[in-house]
């Protein structure tokens, strides 16, 4: 978690700097002008890979059989998935120093009281994976969708809404928002999606529920869009509230991500609805560069963090997964991977809505002699498993919560 450093842009009617004395710019000199980097923990991004990906490709590859053409797709789509990964591995240090230059960097509020807190960390480094997955996923199109196909209407507005929250997210680092206008920026990230869609407006009840709603298909009508609207914001902002750890925000987009690719294969296996295969097709094509390029991240964001991913990827995690659950035909079932940040957001609702006193960030108290993280009375899931669990680290508390997640 960082604590934000306002910008050096000199503001309005301050006096002319004065230059600086001959000594002076002779020390000046002196110092790097590049800031040195940690290297990335490419073992986390492996073992991740390995872990998620591995399922997904068992089950795409030898379990079901697919088609031909949907495994050459897929196998497409991910060797363009891996590039950009690579791509984004290369870049974000770059980014890194450019955002160290412009200070847009932050303490590590955890590590308070340790030499490792007092390291400038660079902010917002979610703004180039942001960047790479919109370039591999307009290049995809290039390749695989013809010019007449009914989906790159869908396709293009997914990713003008995923676009639109990249630059609000980046916005919101940069300014600092408040909290009232975080939840109306995915409001207006999400309308080219809505003003595109022209899908079914009905929603497959998850067959856990059915029993508890006596339907397996209920019929919204106009009410879908509203539903595909507040879906959008409360993805964007779920991820965005749960979060606070280094490689907790990345990483639940991981899970969540995986469990999407493996869902998709599922549907698309036990479908036989034509319509419903290329949904979770269309699906596959969005979430898998997507989870790749986020792995790209982890590496950089695991514990101990080199970069803050900042609110400019949280948007953008939560409005790329909102738009592949909408435009895939599952959005209730992504609820269900979502039921973490469901219980966060519902644990956080006092607070976020002013009805206890909400501090600025709703950390746990690190003690620096033990390196150990103490919950705190905040409502959030953070706290409430140190609470519950008692004291642990940073990085072992990252863990349980990710276990939660993926359990």
């Amino acid at each position: 978690m960082a604590v934000r450093r306002r910008t050096a842009a000199a503001a309005a009617g301050d006096p002319p700097p004065q230059a600086p004395p001959a000594d002076a710019a002779a020390a000046a000199a002196a110092v790097p002008d590049e800031p040195v980097l940690r290297p990335p923990n490419l073992r986390v991004a492996a073992v991740a890979a390995a872990l998620f990906l591995a399922p997904f490709s068992y089950l795409a590859f030898v379990h079901y059989p697919l088609g031909a053409d949907l495994q050459r797709s897929i196998l497409k789509c991910g060797a363009m998935s891996l590039v950009g990964f690579c791509v984004a591995l290369k870049l974000i240090p770059v980014a890194a120093r450019y955002h160290l230059r412009r200070r847009m960097f932050g303490y590590d509020i955890n590590k308070k009281g340790l030499p490792t807190g007092q390291i400038k960390v660079p902010e917002a480094l979610g703004l180039v994976v942001g960047i790479v997955y919109l370039v591999i996923a307009i290049i995809f199109q290039q390749f695989h969708y013809a010019p007449d196909s009914i989906w790159l209407v869908e396709y293009n507005a997914a990713l003008t809404s995923v676009c639109f929250m990249i630059l609000l997210g980046f916005v919101d680092d940069v300014l600092d928002v408040p909290w009232r206008v975080k939840l109306a920026l995915p409001t207006f990230a999400a309308l080219p999606l809505l003003m595109a869609y022209a899908g079914g407006t009905s929603i497959i009840i998850p067959k856990p529920l059915t029993p508890y709603v006596g339907l397996t298909v209920l019929e919204l009508g106009l009410f879908y869009k509203l539903f595909m609207l507040l879906l959008a914001v409360f993805c964007t902002n779920s991820i965005n509230i749960h979060a606070g750890l280094n490689g907790l925000e990345v990483g639940q987009t991981v899970v969540i991500s995986a469990a999407v690719l493996i869902h998709n294969v599922m549907r698309i296996a036990s479908s036989t609805d034509i319509e419903s295969q290329q949904a979770h097709e269309f699906s596959i094509y969005l979430v898998l560069p997507f989870l790749t390029i986020s792995l790209a991240l982890l590496a950089f964001n695991w514990y101990p963090s080199i970069v803050f991913v900042g609110d400019t990827y949280t948007y953008f995690a939560g409005m790329a997964l909102a738009v592949i659950g909408i435009l895939g035909h599952f959005s209730e079932t992504l609820l269900l991977f979502f039921l973490p940040q469901v219980l966060n957001f519902l644990c956080s609702v006092p607070q976020l809505f002013h009805f206890v006193p909400c501090p600025r960030h709703r950390l746990p108290r690190f003690d620096p002699e033990t390196g150990l993280l103490t919950g705190t009375k905040d409502g959030n899931l953070v706290n409430i498993f140190l609470r519950l669990f008692g004291k642990c680290s940073e990085k072992a508390l990252c863990i349980r919560l990710l276990i939660f997640q993926i359990s």
